[in-house]
């Protein structure tokens, strides 16, 4: 008679593995880490005798559910920020966050609470990536679960790297010190096409081939990312992505939602593993994947719940509930990706998607005793019908709830048993997840009471120190100032002709200033558009006031490059009204008196206030405002304008009749 550790009988064994065999009652052998026995119980136990027994009471036992792409430690941001666009959520409030808060310490009881919860639905194998890797390493192993670690890299600071060359460094450290430990699978993850560079994904694939070790990123999750890199580079993600080599690795790419056919066989042929991610794309409005399409081209699927701050849980039985909803939906075919294949893509799928295939899974002898089991005589799981071999898994993915597992084992160690937790204190992980939820409160509370706080969290923002002295000059013949300024006393260094869209966010309350986003359209002679830049610019309520002969002195303002669209801006900034002002722009560098001066020659055509001739200098000190006011008044008799016209107001003090 051979000898188990642990036999598991009185069974309804789903093995999850190539011919999908199930046993009822069945049995199951564990010995070490590993699986020695699967079949009927009349068979097993004429072969084998377990050190300990256990009575599955006609429960399902199955292969532990593999949640193939989360952000584990981002549990401590659950429901931080809801109901808002993914750029906005991620570059608004999840980045700046965690550019505050993350550590080692936070990743850590981010990744151990997020364990327990894992753990009590039945997920034996998560696939993450975030920062701090090696505390999610740490957190993982520590409460037994099986994980694909991966070490994050962008190519702008992050919580644990400043640059990206110090990312890659991390990476290899890490890798060198986690790979071949029995639970922990170290991968290295750039983190998208659109916060990265050819030169990190081409690194980072380098990399994963040289360690042999799974490479994770997200690809085509939402359409302003596949729009956004096929304007830049002339070619949809995923063939850019071969051109960069990234499918030399072993790759898990989650979302993959608007990919046409062409890619879907592009990636079967690369061999790379797609998570699906149901709850998050559809909470974040980024799609659907077409998960149908890529099953019937034989690609590699997973499933994954995404982190806990865009789900808001790791419930990976509501994760294969959708998955089959959203596919019958979308096809309108109610056939489409039936039970059994979601059970698969939470499997045995999973774990192939994730390049693991070959130790877990599948209750299959000589895979890692990764297993679950499910209590089906619930009141919303009843009755059962016995005549469908795929009544089983209908009862799993349209029925039952992560709060039926009873039990939970990872490399035939017990993390769960009875529903009660043998590896981790939920009672501490939960005091200790509200003091970071107090101290993340008090900061977002104190920051949105701030335009000025808002626009630094989302990071670039700088202080322009100097002052600046203004004038602004009706003028009724635009062509009068231009013949001027080509006269030999005035010394032009250059000149530039834009289009200018500027958007001013008005806010309520005396003391949050004004916002303004500013798109500017560089113009070449044949008035053709040659490069663009988007800017925003804060500044002060009351900014200008004037000192000498109605000249202007400004005061000092805030910078930043705008990275985002004004859509973003808009959602992110919540203004309580907005003004339009466009116009077209002659804006030369000269020097006049020894004095540089930037000139500018508007035509505001919305509203349409006409031509205006505005001349300034940077200053700072009052005394030498004082000496360029005076040249300034020359300056525009000089160029043709008459004082009379002199405006004391900007484009937007007129627009508001302010």
């Amino acid at each position: 008679m051979n000898q188990a550790d642990i036999l598991f009988t009185n069974a309804h064994v789903l093995t999850m593995d190539d011919a999908f065999r199930q046993h009822f009652p069945g049995a199951v052998a564990v010995k070490g880490d590993k699986i020695v026995a699967v079949g009927l119980e009349t068979d097993i136990r004429r072969l084998w005798e377990g050190k300990e027994t256990v009575d599955c009471q006609a429960r399902i036992l199955m292969p532990g559910l593999i949640n193939a792409h989360t952000h584990v430690p981002m549990s401590l941001m659950r429901g931080l920020a809801d109901d808002l666009r993914l750029d906005v959520w991620l570059m608004g409030y999840m980045m700046p966050v965690e550019r505050e808060f993350v550590s080692p310490e936070f990743v850590k009881l981010g990744t151990q609470l997020s364990c327990a919860e894992m753990i009590r639905g039945g997920t034996t194998c998560f696939a993450d990536m975030f920062y701090f890797e090696e505390a999610v390493a740490e957190g993982a192993a520590e409460a037994g679960m099986r994980a694909i670690c991966g070490a994050s890299v962008l190519k702008f600071p992050t919580p644990d790297a400043k640059f990206f060359e110090e990312a890659l460094s991390n990476a290899r450290t890490f890798i060198q010190k986690w790979k071949g430990h029995p639970l922990i699978i170290p991968s290295i993850a750039p983190h998208a096409p659109y916060t990265t560079t050819p030169e990190i994904i081409k690194a980072c694939s380098d990399m994963a081939v040289e360690f042999d070790v799974p490479l994770q990123i997200h690809l085509s999750e939402t359409l302003l990312e596949v729009d956004g890199i096929r304007d830049e580079t002339g070619m949809p993600i995923i063939p850019y992505m071969k051109k960069l080599n990234l499918f030399s690795a072993k790759v898990i790419a989650a979302h993959c939602v608007h990919v046409d056919e062409g890619e879907i066989r592009a990636l079967h042929n690369y061999g790379a593993g797609v998570v699906h991610n149901p709850s998050s794309n559809l909470k974040l409005a980024s799609g659907a994947a077409p998960i149908r399409k890529m099953n019937d081209l034989q690609v590699k699927v997973g499933i994954g719940t995404d982190g806990p701050a865009s789900n808001n849980d790791l419930d990976m039985f509501e994760e294969m509930r959708l998955t089959s909803f959203l596919a019958k939906l979308q096809t309108g075919d109610p056939t489409a990706v039936p039970a059994r294949d979601v059970v698969y893509m939470a499997t045995r799928g999973g774990a192939q998607a994730t390049h693991i295939g070959d130790i877990t899974g599948s209750i299959t002898v000589g895979k890692r005793a990764d297993l679950i089991m499910v209590d089906t005589d619930q009141a919303h799981n009843m009755p059962s019908f016995q005549r469908d071999k795929n009544a089983p898994y209908a009862r799993l993915v349209y029925a039952a709830k992560s709060g039926d597992v009873s039990a939970t084992m990872v490399n035939g160690s017990w993390l769960m048993r009875d529903k009660k937790l043998l590896t981790l204190n939920e009672k501490s992980l939960f005091e200790r997840s509200m003091e970071f939820a107090h101290k993340i409160d008090s900061f977002l509370a104190k920051r949105e009471k701030s335009v000025l706080s808002k626009l630094v969290a989302i990071g670039g923002a700088m202080e322009e120190e100097s002052f600046e002295v203004q004038i602004k000059v009706r003028i009724p013949d635009p062509d009068v100032i231009i013949n001027s300024i080509q006269k030999p006393e005035i010394n032009v260094e250059y000149m530039k002709h834009y289009r200018q869209f500027d958007t001013y966010f008005l806010f309520a309350g005396s003391s949050q200033g004004r916002l303004r986003y500013r798109e500017d359209e560089l113009l070449n002679d044949k008035q053709e558009v040659t490069s663009a830049r988007s800017r925003l610019t804060l500044i002060g309520q009351d900014p200008l006031f004037p000192i000498e002969g109605q000249v202007l002195l400004s005061r000092s303002r805030y910078l930043a490059p705008a990275t985002n669209s004004l859509r973003f801006y808009r959602e992110y900034f919540k203004p309580s009204s907005e003004v339009e002002v466009q116009k077209d722009r002659r804006r030369y560098l000269v020097r006049f008196q020894e004095i540089d001066f930037y000139i500018n020659i508007d035509m505001v055509t919305k509203p349409e206030l006409g031509g205006f001739l505005e001349v300034k200098s940077r200053t700072w000190s009052r005394q030498d405002a004082e000496q360029k006011s005076r040249v300034v008044h020359e300056l525009i008799v000089f160029l043709g304008a008459t004082e009379d016209d002199i405006v004391t107001k900007d484009y937007l003090e007129i627009v508001l009749g302010l």
